[in-house]
C-alpha cells in the first residue's frame, strides 16, 4: 500500500462517476478504496469540468491512531474515521495528520472531510446525515434552585442585603 498524504482522497465503492473519468484506485479497506495520484483539488477540477459537482462537508471527524510505524498509525486512524462517515457521504479528504513519535510506536491524530461526488449542485442529504449543533447551555439556575442548593438559597437573603447596602453606600457623598 502506498503512502498515505494529506489531501489524498478516499472513496466508496461502488460510487457513480462521470464516464470520462478514468483514474486507478488501491484497496484501503472493505468498502473504501485510495485514489492514487490524485488530490482533492485536482480531482475537483476534473469533475467540474465536466458538469459533475464535488461538495464539501464542513463537518469533519477527527481521530487517532497507533502502530509500529507513521503508516500503519495513519492507516488506523483513517480507519475509524471512515466508520464515522454518514453512508450518504461517498467520498473523503485526508485533510490533516499529525504525527508523534514514540519510544515503542506512533501516534497519529487524523482529521478528514467527507464529500460527496455527484452529477448537480443540490446537497440532497437527509436530515439525520447532517450533525447536530448540540443545545445550548443553560444559563440560569432552573426554578427548584433553592431545593437542589440549599446552602445557596440560604445564603440568598444575606447577599441581597450586602448587595443593596453596599449600592446606598456608594450612592452617599463622601
Amino acid at each position: 500500500m502506498r503512502s498515505i498524504r494529506e489531501f489524498d482522497v478516499l472513496i466508496r465503492e461502488p460510487i457513480e462517476i462521470p464516464a470520462r473519468i478514468e483514474f486507478a484506485t488501491e484497496e484501503f479497506r472493505e468498502g473504501w478504496s485510495l485514489v492514487d495520484l490524485v488530490d482533492t483539488r485536482c480531482l475537483e477540477n476534473i469533475i467540474d469540468s465536466l458538469g459533475w459537482r464535488f461538495i464539501r462537508n464542513t463537518r469533519g471527524s477527527l481521530s487517532s491512531g497507533v502502530g509500529e510505524t507513521s503508516q500503519e498509525a495513519i492507516a488506523g486512524a483513517i480507519r475509524i474515521a471512515l466508520g464515522l462517515v454518514n453512508e450518504h457521504f461517498n467520498a473523503v479528504e485526508v485533510e490533516h495528520i499529525a504525527l508523534t513519535q514514540y519510544p515503542w510506536f506512533f501516534l497519529a491524530k487524523v482529521r478528514v472531510c467527507p464529500y460527496q461526488l455527484q452529477q448537480n449542485g443540490f446537497l440532497a442529504v437527509p436530515d439525520e446525515a447532517v450533525p447536530t449543533l448540540p443545545a445550548p447551555r443553560r444559563r440560569l439556575l432552573p426554578a427548584d434552585a433553592a431545593a437542589l442548593y440549599p446552602q445557596f438559597a440560604s445564603a440568598l437573603p444575606q447577599l441581597k442585603q450586602m448587595l443593596i447596602s453596599s449600592q446606598d453606600r456608594q450612592a452617599r457623598p463622601q
